[in-house]
């Protein structure tokens, strides 16, 4: 029965963290709405992220489409068995994966075969420690790529763009924090929290690093300098103007918690794990008798109930509505800042068909088509029918060496995507005639909403997040951020960031 019990809470604990947001973070979120300008395409966004985060609670489904790599911190009292815990992860992280709380997202790293239950070599990350207490604590923290991408570790001493020299100090430590959030830019789904880890060596620092993920954003740290040193990164990053999803706005950074730890003399590393608002960890204490719950951590204060908030397309009074295949007169009379609602046929592409398609034809016809970056959470029912579970987009930048070519040899009008795309890219969609549109990261049940069926599958040998999944979707909205006129967004706001940046160069600590 204790077996039984314990697989039994691991899944629970599994689900809670995949589609439900700990008190904490939604409260962050809440203030944050609170604090951002109304009207603009920053305020709208983080509308559609308090819809997603209702919808996720309310469908038990997931809050955001990529599961990351599930990493548990796990504490046991002397003479627990430690591997019977183990088993009974795997175990229960399989069913999840089976009953959609999880994407399939473990590949081999030499063969990139998807196991297609989140199990393999070194998955997922199980770590141990004893301690005196008489209860398991176990902690569970779904990253997903995106962010994780974002991750960044500095060797002091270091020059910064923007910053400058960064000495062995705790000035130069701010200035790495501060430099790692500009960093993230868009691209990690903003607006974000960090964990940061001073001292160790590469892997400890990193270690320490998403440990402080744990704390509660409500915390104080009982280090004074750093106390003062969370309020004045998370104070001075919402000056940058990065905003959510790196569309402009008042917030860029919801929390940052600090660890430190020694260090040899030769080495002194500032390690940052950067979260995206879609920050999915929890953690309960078991009975090592009965293999049950007896208590959710995270519990404290208000649970935010998000009401039913409007979406980017009923705010905005001019929607472009678009159904492909799409006409390059059509496409060149978009600008960006325009908004678009699409309906019809879109087709999902990552990086395993970006690669396939430089040297392979399409399965499908792409004339006039639009690419979907999203590696979607799907289920099966009885009857051999896939659904969508979640299907928020994925971080585009990783498509950078092959969007362009692909747009012009297949003559693809639209990819949707976050985070924008780089100087290839936009030269590509002014010599096609295309545009980049930037959607809602971690908007998982969002988008999910919006596709009304699946219209086939290509590729499937890929698995089942890099499959070409042929979506028929209804009022699917994003925003055009990079334009066929040579206009980007995202250009625009890191610009503008790296000059805010730089008002933070003189000393402070």
């Amino acid at each position: 029965m204790y077996i039984e019990n314990l697989e039994k809470s691991i899944y629970n604990l599994i689900t809670e963290t995949s589609t439900n947001l700990p008190k904490d973070v939604r409260r962050a979120i809440a203030k944050a709405k609170q604090a951002e300008n109304a009207g603009t395409r920053a305020a709208m966004s983080l509308d559609t992220i308090a819809n997603n985060i209702q919808m996720a609670d309310d469908n038990v489904s997931p809050i955001c489409q990529d599961t990351g790599l599930p990493t548990f911190k796990i504490k046991t009292p002397i003479g627990v068995n430690q591997l019977e815990i183990k088993e009974a992860i795997k175990r229960a992280i399989a069913a999840a994966t089976a009953d959609a709380k999880l994407r399939p997202n473990s590949v081999d790293s030499l063969t990139g075969e998807n196991s297609g239950d989140n199990l393999g070599a070194g998955v997922p990350v199980m770590k141990f420690e004893q301690w005196e207490n008489d209860y398991i604590e176990m902690k569970l923290i779904l990253k997903g790529g995106g962010c994780e991408n974002k991750n960044i570790q500095y060797s002091l001493p270091t020059e910064l763009e923007g910053l400058g020299r960064a000495g062995r100090d705790l000035d130069g430590i701010r200035k790495c924090i501060l430099h790692s959030v500009y960093q993230a830019q868009g691209q990690g789904c903003s607006a974000g929290f960090i964990g940061v880890g001073i001292g160790g060596d590469r892997s400890s620092g990193y270690d320490l690093a998403k440990e402080q993920l744990f704390r509660s954003v409500d915390d104080v740290n009982p280090d004074a300098q750093l106390a003062e040193l969370e309020a004045y990164i998370v104070e001075k990053a919402n000056t940058l103007g990065i905003g959510t999803m790196g569309f402009g706005g008042e917030a860029t950074l919801l929390g940052c918690k600090i660890g430190v730890m020694h260090r040899i003399p030769a080495s002194f590393y500032v390690s940052v794990a950067y979260n995206c608002w879609a920050y999915r960890r929890m953690a309960i204490d078991i009975s090592p008798e009965t293999g049950e719950i007896h208590n959710w951590h995270y519990q404290e204060g208000e649970k935010i109930e998000f009401k039913q908030q409007d979406t980017i397309e009923e705010e905005v009074k001019e929607v472009v509505r678009l159904e492909a295949p799409i006409t390059e007169e059509k496409i060149r009379s978009l600008k960006v800042g325009d908004v678009v609602s699409i309906s019809g046929r879109m087709y999902t592409g990552r990086d395993a068909i970006h690669h396939h398609l430089m040297s392979h034809d399409a399965p499908v016809d792409l004339d006039g088509q639009i690419i979907y970056h999203c590696g979607p959470v799907m289920q099966k029912d009885a009857e051999g029918n896939w659904h969508v579970r979640a299907a928020g987009p994925t971080t585009s930048i990783r498509e950078e060496p092959y969007q362009g070519d692909i747009m012009k040899k297949f003559g693809i009008r639209a990819v949707i995507g976050k985070g924008g795309m780089g100087p290839k890219t936009l030269a590509a969609l002014e010599e096609h005639g295309g545009v980049y549109l930037n959607a809602i990261g971690g908007a998982a049940q969002y988008y999910a909403d919006c596709i009304k069926g699946v219209d086939g599958v290509d590729l499937m040998e890929f698995g089942i997040p890099e499959a070409m999944w042929h979506l028929r979707v209804e009022d699917f909205t994003a925003v055009v951020t990079m334009d066929s006129h040579g206009n980007s967004l995202h250009a625009d706001v890191d610009k503008s960031s790296l000059e805010k940046l730089a008002l933070h160069k003189e000393r402070v600590f």
